[in-house]
């Protein structure tokens, strides 16, 4: 541990909606060639200069840049939405290209209000979809008129009709964080799975920027930050969606529940001194690989721990399951931790209270009575 303590407005709405970006990716997966194709074509020399091997690495360089312009599961659920609706223009007997905001118009009413067997969309999910074809327009060298009225007024009307308060999930608080690490083993994936709950927990992290963690700055190119170890805590230093930001998580009363501890233990034991800092573990549970773990392990383990510890046993399991998700880590630091909310704003890398506020589950609504001050 020595050597790693001595080496060592615009994203509110995608954080709002980073889940169901990543479900939308998973539910309509893009079909790989059509996109990369695309997608590369995109990016490329202007028709009157000739390729040469210098210019040709800087397309390459540029189209790496242009991928990285957006989060990984980001650019999943664009193409997936780009195949859908290229899907539904073939199917109706025209072109995705070049835009039309009338068939787009209708493309969303049938979103809103499928004839078929297919689940009528959310307003925000189809909100996303547009998000997803204006981007892909873009990348093609178009513009997509999301105020048009051929599709503002029908997407108008949606909203009338069917929205609906958004749906969020339940936040994992104290004493379910607790629960959760306790039904854990002691042996290495234990260890791992402890820190990982800890560490997202203290830290308001997404499940991305958990996995992306790296033991120093610039160990591995897929890095998203990296982590120092010092006597009062550990400093996250994090590439979000904000940009950078560091997160300060201190030492917790008791070794049990100490984030810092639990992390520490975790790669004292798992030899890791260099690379990710999770990462998968042996069949035989017995030494850590290589392989960063992906941030669905992080979901899959709040729902397993979530199940094992009892939280909300008198809820059916399919429900219990369906209330928990990544997000539930950050909406539990932000409802838990009894300071002041600018701090909690700051650990979450928020530009607004507002958006702190969504992740505030449980919180003193009244404690600023405007009835009383009015004199009533």
């Amino acid at each position: 541990m020595g050597n790693l303590t001595n080496k060592s407005t615009k994203s509110e709405r995608s954080d709002a909606h980073e889940a169901e970006v990543s479900s939308s990716a998973s539910n309509d997966a893009p079909n790989s060639d059509e996109h990369s194709g695309r997608e590369r074509a995109s990016i490329a020399l202007p028709s009157h200069v000739a390729g040469s091997g210098t210019l040709d690495r800087l397309v390459d360089t540029a189209r790496g840049y242009a991928e990285a312009s957006t989060a990984e599961n980001t650019n999943k659920a664009y193409a997936a939405d780009w195949k859908h609706f290229a899907r539904w223009c073939r199917l109706k007997g025209t072109d995705p290209l070049p835009p039309s905001p009338e068939m787009i118009g209708l493309y969303v009413a049938d979103l809103a209000a499928p004839a078929g067997k297919a689940p009528a969309l959310s307003v925000s999910t189809i909100e996303r979809r547009l998000s997803g074809l204006a981007w892909n327009y873009t990348q093609r060298g178009f513009t997509l008129d999301r105020k048009n009225r051929h599709i503002a007024t029908v997407l108008a009307g949606i909203k009338r009709k069917h929205a609906r308060p958004p749906v969020q999930k339940e936040a994992i608080l104290l004493e379910d964080i607790l629960a959760m690490v306790a039904t854990l083993p002691y042996d290495l994936r234990g260890l791992r799975d402890r820190a990982i709950l800890l560490v997202g927990f203290a830290g308001g992290l997404r499940r991305s920027e958990i996995v992306s963690l790296d033991v120093h700055k610039d160990d591995t190119p897929d890095s998203g930050g990296w982590v120092e170890i010092f006597e009062g805590g550990a400093m996250l230093t994090l590439n979000a969606k904000t940009g950078w930001r560091e997160v300060e998580i201190g030492r917790g009363s008791s070794d049990q529940t100490c984030p810092v501890h639990a992390l520490e233990q975790w790669l004292h034991f798992a030899k890791i001194d260099f690379g990710p800092v999770f990462v998968r573990c042996a069949h035989d549970g017995k030494r850590a690989l290589e392989t960063r773990l992906s941030d669905k392990h992080v979901a899959r383990l709040i729902k397993a721990t979530v199940l094992t510890s009892g939280i909300r046993s008198e809820l059916p399991e399919a429900k219990r399951l369906a209330m928990y998700s990544g997000h539930s880590l950050r909406a539990g630091l932000a409802s838990s931790a009894e300071v002041d909310e600018r701090y909690v704003q700051k650990q979450l890398g928020h530009a607004s209270a507002e958006m702190t506020r969504r992740y505030q589950r449980r919180r003193d609504r009244f404690r600023v009575n405007l009835t009383k001050a009015a004199g009533l």
